[in-house]
């Protein structure tokens, strides 16, 4: 909003000052800092009126040190983040470009989902109370697990069928020779598309948009994969239905990384500093993707219109960070699946976008071992029930971090730990930007 007024004032005026909503990276230290302000200022205000609404947390008897001292702190604080978020974005980015506003319609709808989740759990609480009967938290209390896949999915679609189709949506190839470009497998050139000129180091080449499927393969010299590959097997003809592929695997991605994040929400400032850690390396490769120079210099895909998603990735950091200010230990406030299932939708989704989601079980490390832990733990437990009559246990107790909690380690040192892990993960990731 605040770019499309003081771009207008520009033009029409030429007002003192208001070139500077022109700059990128202006905007994003501007959303950086007001999303800090959001989520510590006014995350105080929020929590106050958490408690005043009895909004507190029930906590399993799990046998777990320290559970019994989070009993009746705040939850669905996760609407600080979402706040500090969308607050900042409507502000200061473009709201005209395809992927801010793919963005914020997950922002809001993953938020929606989370927030009737923990809603009916306060609710099965209270309903509880007033029947003056002892409340024990049970899976059933909340939104139906169906219903919480159902809307991953619903987002998954929505984000594909856009992806896949939108004519705003596109790379750009280089014209080497000739007036026209040949489109590759799987590529058709984007409605309206012209041969255009850039200059780069004082030679003018020729480029041209064209709309393909493709991701980003890393540590391979070659590294673009194209999704048309896995149905052109089938037959001539077959490459028009990469459309069904593609939503599918976009789908599974945001189904996967948003239970991996909401499962990983476990310990005071735990899914909070990891999705920190992770939306900054997702800025860097968001900011290069964006940047036709950086993008040339590194050889990365060039992605147009990619670098005003900086901007709400820049807002990301700063709502984890500032909600960290009352989320770590000892936590004054829990995100419960409002904050959580947000938080990995929106990581999924920006990988996505980017093109990087080959890259997501290297920075969503931790993601994926909380996710696989829970997996690994039930499926044994069946199979060796069923086999043996007695259920069995790989770890101590799943998600992963209760495991390192039963065998003594302090929930803080735990978090901070997971921290490390995530920024040697990110690290790497962000090394493939050259290792090929």
């Amino acid at each position: 909003m605040l770019y499309q007024l003081f771009t207008w004032l520009k033009q029409e005026f030429n007002v003192p000052g208001a070139g500077l909503f022109q700059f990128l990276t202006f905007r994003i230290a501007m959303a950086i800092l007001l999303s800090l302000f959001i989520a510590t200022v006014y995350g105080k205000r929020m929590i106050l009126f958490l408690q005043r609404r009895q909004i507190g947390e029930t906590v399993r008897e799990l046998g777990l040190q320290g559970e019994q001292q989070k009993k009746g702190t705040p939850t669905m604080g996760g609407i600080i983040i979402l706040l500090s978020i969308l607050i900042p974005t409507l502000l200061f980015a473009n709201l005209d470009k395809v992927y801010i506003r793919l963005m914020v319609l997950c922002t809001v709808w993953l938020g929606a989902i989370g927030f009737l989740d923990d809603y009916f759990k306060i609710k099965a609480r209270k309903s509880a109370q007033q029947k003056g009967e002892a409340y024990k938290k049970k899976d059933s209390d909340g939104l139906a697990g169906v219903s919480k896949i159902i809307g991953q999915v619903g987002l998954g679609i929505i984000i594909g069928v856009t992806l896949y189709f939108s004519n705003a949506v596109t790379v750009e190839r280089e014209v080497v020779s000739g007036a026209t470009y040949a489109p590759q497998q799987g590529e058709r050139l984007a409605r309206d598309s012209n041969v255009f000129v850039r200059n780069m180091d004082g030679v003018d080449r020729k480029f041209v948009k064209v709309k393909t499927p493709i991701t980003t393969i890393p540590f391979v010299k070659n590294h673009e994969f194209n999704y048309s590959k896995l149905v052109s097997w089938i037959g001539p003809g077959a490459e028009k239905y990469t459309w069904i592929v593609y939503i599918l695997i976009v789908t599974f991605i945001v189904t996967a990384v948003s239970n991996g994040a909401n499962i990983t929400d476990g310990l005071d400032g735990l899914a909070a500093g990891v999705s920190a850690i992770i939306g900054a390396a997702l800025g860097v490769f968001i900011y290069v993707s964006g940047n036709y120079k950086f993008a040339e210099y590194l050889n990365v895909m060039y992605i147009p219109n990619l670098g005003e998603l900086s901007i709400f990735v820049g807002a990301f950091v700063g709502a984890c960070i500032g909600f960290l200010w009352y989320n770590a230990y000892p936590a004054q406030v829990f995100m419960g699946d409002t904050g959580s299932l947000a938080l990995g939708g929106i990581i999924a989704s920006l990988a996505i976008i980017v093109r990087k989601e080959l890259l997501i079980p290297i920075f969503c490390g931790v993601f994926l071992i909380e996710l696989l832990s829970v997996m690994i733990q039930v499926s044994y437990f069946k199979y060796t029930k069923r086999k043996y009559g007695e259920g069995k246990r790989v770890f101590l107790m799943s998600p992963l971090h209760h495991h390192y909690q039963k065998k003594g380690f302090h929930e803080s040192k735990i978090a901070v730990r997971f921290w490390i892990i995530t920024i040697l993960c990110v690290v790497m990731s962000i090394l493939t930007l050259k290792m090929r």
